[in-house]
């Protein structure tokens, strides 16, 4: 077994490797950017090595720098997580020439499947199912125009060395080709230092499905069954589950059996990932193989039971699989969600900054979470964001689906912008309970964006009756007059709004619990909340809920099930006389452009005194390796542009004005 591991990756996926080795009795090195001096993974490891500038380029992309970290604390193996240097082949090569071992596959394997576009050619030499498209690689806009004609709309433009969502753009038309190729090159180039560029037929209403493998250096190879990873923004995953509710056991056999293939025929070994599309049909057409631990992995260790990192140091020792395909198990149902930091109700634009508040729910049997950060510490600009992986695993899907809403209504994070009410929106989407989705499935459920606004009047009503249970109880638990009378039955008349929806009720409150009187319907309210309290778990009626409250000047803010409210209690009285109140009217200003968020300007499109029309793009800004495109949401004449590209802005920071 190795003396010592240096994990060569950060945040996350370095916690995640740590916490077994740690298990293993061997000791870590962790490697560190200046923007990552104060990170977790620094903390838990038993050494730490700082390796240069916040750039990934100048830190974890460094090969040099990595192999001088485990010269000088003496590592004689690295695990390289997933991202930054685990797919590289040059890496593994200098580490075999420095006598260190890399806790994944060969050099060989990686380079082919690494390769999106010799992979797919490996893979069609295999007899493996694959998508049809163009091989080659693709020079300029003017090609991948022609090309994209040839193969037929819609397309998938995607980076050779891609991963993770990113140098991945879907064309509808050819209109759309020019900055998909342009875009799908950039994020390449920053994210792989590898520009290449082919495209493929994209396949409509497709469910992304991978299969899990093993394999030792002495030819065995078993595969650990499916996830369903189709819940996706941006091509990137974020919600995956295993199994699949698609998948049954003939599909699971067939993808199985083709993943085991090209693993044994590109001679691999070291845990890894094929990747599937399946259409509606159940055909199934290989994607590319990720040759590393994938982020999604704990949701197969729930159901199988497997460690996959000590899987991958004892392959790597060289120790022989212990178990064949006969004695792999599935039991249960495991379903992950990605925290992010971003803000999906702005077209997912990241979100930097302190994390003000960072409690997950415990972790108990059923709930797990693999996580980077801390309360007080800083999301970066410069790399990935996501905040943790929150899982949780049940007997029945059904199960594990309750448990993960229960988990991410009890998740508090305040600071920066989150995605837990998108994941809580869709954990409780019909569609998603029945199985029923694919990779497109958030642009059918919002086709007009994601909205956390309180509309319909059900979820308005369990809201408002919440906010007035908390009123009556900050009234009985402070020194307000009205608390003076703590006889068995206080009624008052109070008036619950939230947007558009408003809700007269008569309240009784005793000490035992809440009844309101809303329509002739008698409603029974229960909790052991205190004022104090961030989250409330409340019953009402028969219903139990879970909840999280904030007092504002004129009610209570709450959280749950993908909805945001706030919610105005007062008398009747005084709602009678709000009436007469003057609302200000709030002008949308369309003349000025500003940075949508914390980012680096990667080109400006426009120029001063310019006549642009509404949809045009006017610069793009790139945040945690992603692109995005600003277009002008009016016509008019540039009037000035107050930056320039390679300019880093701040969120809000003005960029363009027009006349």
């Amino acid at each position: 077994m190795f003396k010592k591991i240096l994990i060569a990756n950060r945040g996350e996926i370095a916690c995640r490797i740590i916490s077994t080795c740690k298990k293993l009795s061997i000791p870590t090195v962790a490697v560190f950017s200046d923007a990552d001096k104060r990170s977790l993974h620094v903390s838990l490891a038993d050494e730490s090595v700082n390796i240069g500038p916040a750039a990934s380029s100048e830190s974890y992309l460094s090969i040099d720098k990595i192999i001088s970290a485990c010269k000088e604390t003496g590592a004689d193996a690295v695990h390289p997580g997933y991202g930054f240097l685990s797919e590289n082949h040059n890496f593994m090569n200098r580490l075999e020439k420095e006598d260190i071992t890399f806790i994944g596959p060969s050099a060989e394997p990686i380079r082919v499947m690494g390769d999106k576009i010799e992979s797919k050619i490996f893979a069609i030499d295999a007899g493996i199912n694959t998508v049809p498209g163009h091989q080659g690689i693709i020079k300029d806009i003017n090609e991948a125009v022609s090309i994209a004609n040839e193969v037929g709309f819609p397309v998938m433009i995607k980076a050779s060395a891609g991963g993770g969502g990113k140098g991945m753009r879907i064309a509808f038309s050819e209109k759309d080709v020019p900055d998909a190729f342009t875009s799908s090159i950039n994020e390449a180039k920053s994210s792989f230092g590898d520009d290449r560029i082919f495209i493929e037929k994209f396949i409509t209403k497709p469910r992304h499905i991978e299969i899990q493998i093993l394999a030792d250096n002495h030819g065995n190879v078993i595969h650990l069954g499916e996830r369903e990873c189709s819940i996706q923004r941006r091509n990137q995953k974020i919600i995956e589950e295993s199994p699949s509710p698609f998948v049954d056991k003939d599909l699971r056999n067939s993808m199985g059996n083709q993943a085991v293939q090209l693993a044994k025929k590109v001679g691999y070994s070291s845990a890894g990932t094929v990747e599937f599309i399946v259409d509606q049909d159940k055909n199934f057409y290989f994607l590319e193989m990720n040759t590393r631990l994938q982020v999604e992995h704990p949701v197969t260790e729930l159901v199988t039971g497997f460690d996959l990192v000590e899987e991958m140091i004892k392959i790597a020792a060289g120790e022989k699989l212990n178990v064949t395909q006969n004695d792999v198990n599935f039991k249960g149902w495991a379903i992950e969600s990605r925290i992010y930091a971003e803000d999906p109700e702005r077209n997912f634009m990241p979100s930097t900054g302190r994390l003000i508040t960072y409690k997950p729910p415990l972790e108990i049997d059923n709930i797990r979470n693999d996580t980077g950060v801390f309360e007080g510490g800083e999301i970066s600009m410069f790399y990935d964001p996501m905040i943790s992986k929150l899982c949780s695993y049940g007997e029945t899907r059904i199960e594990a689906c309750n448990l993960m809403q229960e988990a991410l209504n009890n998740f508090e994070i305040s600071g920066i912008e989150n995605n837990l009410n998108l994941l809580s929106s869709i954990i409780k989407n019909k569609k998603f309970l029945e199985g029923d989705i694919n990779t497109g499935f958030i642009d059918e459920e919002y086709p007009d964006g994601f909205s956390s606004k309180v509309l319909d009047e059900v979820d308005a009503l369990m809201f408002s009756l919440t906010a007035v249970f908390a009123y009556i109880k900050e009234i009985n638990n402070s020194q307000h007059p009205e608390s003076q009378n703590n006889s068995s039955l206080n009624e008052k008349s109070l008036v619950a709004s939230i947007g558009k929806n408003i809700f007269i009720f008569k309240t009784y409150n005793t000490l035992k619990n809440t009844i309101i009187e809303h329509n002739g319907k008698v409603i029974s309210l229960e909790s052991d909340w205190k004022p104090e309290d961030k989250i409330i778990k409340i019953k009402i009626d028969d219903s139990f809920l879970t909840l999280q409250i904030k007092k504002n000047i004129k009610g209570f803010d709450i959280k749950g099930f993908g909805l945001n409210g706030n919610v105005n209690v007062r008398s009747k009285i005084s709602h009678d006389l709000s009436s007469h109140m003057i609302e200000k009217v709030i002008v949308k200003n369309t003349k000025i452009i500003k940075c949508p968020m914390p980012g680096l300007v990667v080109s400006i499109d426009i120029s001063e005194g310019q006549k642009v029309e509404d949809g045009d793009k006017l610069c793009t800004v790139e945040a945690m390796k992603m692109e995005n495109i600003i277009r002008s949401e009016t016509t008019g004449i540039v009037k000035k542009i107050f930056c320039k590209e390679g300019d880093s802005l701040a969120a809000d920071e003005v960029m363009i004005e027009f006349q």
